[in-house]
């Protein structure tokens, strides 16, 4: 009897997860299959390697992964710098690349280190997004136009008034209404209109427009179905320190990207958390996947992570599903794609470029100090290109943290026969050559009063307190001051919890940008 109930109680579990899952994967999957396009335009890349992309993406990770309602696919974060990589060693060399830095990601899941990437400053992140949105946006919007993207920032930025002047007039019009499009169901007010996905709205409306107007615009070209897009990748001819430059980038901004969605979307949902290293490995196998399949680099998407999660998803079911409804799409359906114009994909693109400037993140980091290094690092990454803006980011943030921790504050003052020494802010390895200075002021055999008002004291802070007060003892002087071993014990107590409270922060904020 109980048997039958557990049974009865297991099938009855099993139709709530498929009533959920099934309909949620549909919706990813249309929000997801535009999305994968328009990514591969982006990147330069053959528009089938966006699509093996988020193929491998559902059934790979979505198998395996360790943030069972984690969307992954190609992303428009990877898309600037794929296409560096893409013009810098041609595309079947980029997809090598792909799979080694999924080898680099497999292993450092397996050596679990995952939780280490959460300790990137979020002012970094947000940066190196908010930049790569103003590229693609600069790259873009000559699609859009009716032209043909630059080589670089600052020469789309010098051609873009040439291009408005001398508009194609069918390419920007399908371009600026999916914009519109995209705008116009972003604001308009909750309804039962609004659940379908806005990326599919926009595509096929523009598309149908272009279809019944006949218009003489560049169209999606399939090289044929997706098992012969299928290539195998091939290692550089020569130029191997790109290649390897290639390898270690990918595999480190996909990883930061993957693991800061997975801390993003657990806080979108109540169900199991993410193991984060686990993730990180099934990101790795699938990018190693993918690679090898001739398709573009996979990194876990809030975006579609979140549609996941608002259409109902209460397993990795739907993940997976959405994969395979992609899988069959462009097996029986896979024509129908070369009615999208290319300015349409752009348009989506566009868009989604701008989100990626999130006014919301900068005036939290304003709010924080932390504006500076955004800025840099959006400098960074327009001006100069992707690990340029995120080594000037991260060097500002370090210089940043260094010149906190040197705010020591050292008062000396003479009361009667006493010298009277306040030591406030941070003590710390960066502050006693301040210290020194300021108590070389005090003379030999003098009585000092020593008040140490420290936020934090670390062991070089201690050492060289120690060191003077048992110098200046021994040269006649005297000296009144809590003793240092409760200082040391008191800072001690109070720096652990914030410690935490600090990592909590981080990984809030980082997760917040992802």
């Amino acid at each position: 009897m109980e048997s039958k109930e557990q049974s009865a109680g297991s099938a009855g579990s099993l139709r709530a997860v498929l009533a959920s899952d099934v309909p949620a994967s549909l919706v990813v999957f249309l929000v997801a299959l535009p999305l994968c396009m328009g990514i591969a335009l982006a990147s330069g890349a053959p528009i089938m390697s966006g699509l093996i992309a988020g193929i491998v993406g559902g059934l790979v990770v979505g198998l395996f992964g360790g943030a069972p309602l984690l969307v992954s696919g190609p992303a428009a974060g990877l898309a600037v710098m794929v296409f560096g990589f893409i013009q810098e060693l041609g595309f079947a060399a980029t997809c090598a690349a792909v799979a080694a830095a999924g080898l680099i990601q497999m292993a450092l899941g397996g050596l679990k280190v995952a939780r280490t990437a959460l300790g990137i400053s979020p002012a970094v992140i947000h940066g190196m997004l908010a930049g790569i949105g103003i590229l693609i946006v600069l790259g873009q919007l000559h699609i859009v136009l009716g032209g043909k993207p630059q080589s670089n920032a600052w020469a789309n930025l010098r051609e873009l008034p040439q291009q408005i002047a001398d508009l194609h007039g069918p390419a920007t019009i399908l371009g600026l209404l999916t914009i519109a499009l995209l705008i116009v169901w972003q604001v308009m007010p909750n309804s039962r209109l609004k659940k379908v996905p806005g990326p599919l709205v926009a595509v096929v409306g523009a598309s149908a427009v272009a279809a019944v107007w006949g218009a003489d615009v560049a169209r999606v070209q399939l090289n044929g179905s997706l098992f012969e897009s299928i290539q195998l990748p091939s290692l550089p001819q020569g130029n191997w320190g790109a290649f390897v430059t290639a390898v270690l980038s990918l595999a480190l901004v996909a990883s930061a990207e993957s693991l800061l969605s997975a801390v993003a979307t657990d806080k979108l949902h109540t169900g199991p958390r993410a193991n984060l290293d686990k993730e990180l490995f099934a990101q790795g196998l699938a990018n190693t996947v993918s690679g090898l399949a001739g398709g573009l680099p996979i990194t876990g998407v809030i975006v579609r992570s979140a549609a996941n999660i608002a259409a109902g998803a209460k397993s990795r079911l739907s993940a997976v599903l959405h994969g395979v409804w992609m899988l069959l799409f462009l097996s029986l359906l896979g024509a129908w794609l070369g009615l999208v114009p290319l300015t349409v994909l752009a348009g989506l693109l566009v868009h989604v470029g701008m989100k990626l400037v999130n006014t919301h993140h900068i005036q939290e980091l304003r709010r924080r100090g932390e504006l500076s290094v955004y800025v840099v690092t959006v400098a960074g990454v327009v001006g100069i290109n992707l690990l340029a803006g995120i080594g000037m980011g991260l060097a500002l943030a370090v210089a940043r943290l260094l010149w906190r921790l040197g705010r020591v504050q050292v008062d000396v003052q003479r009361a009667g026969e006493v010298h009277q020494v306040r030591v406030g802010g941070a003590l710390t390895f960066v502050g006693v050559p301040k210290l020194a200075t300021a108590l070389a002021q005090v003379p030999s055999g003098a009585q000092v009063e020593l008040d140490l008002a420290v936020d934090t004291l670390d062991h070089s802070g201690y050492e060289a307190l120690e060191s003077w007060c048992q110098n200046h003892r021994k040269t006649g002087g005297k000296v009144w001051m809590e003793p240092l071993e409760d200082v040391w014990t008191r800072k001690g107590a109070i720096a652990q919890p914030k410690s935490v409270a600090a990592v909590s922060s981080t990984a809030r904020l980082s997760s917040e940008g992802a």
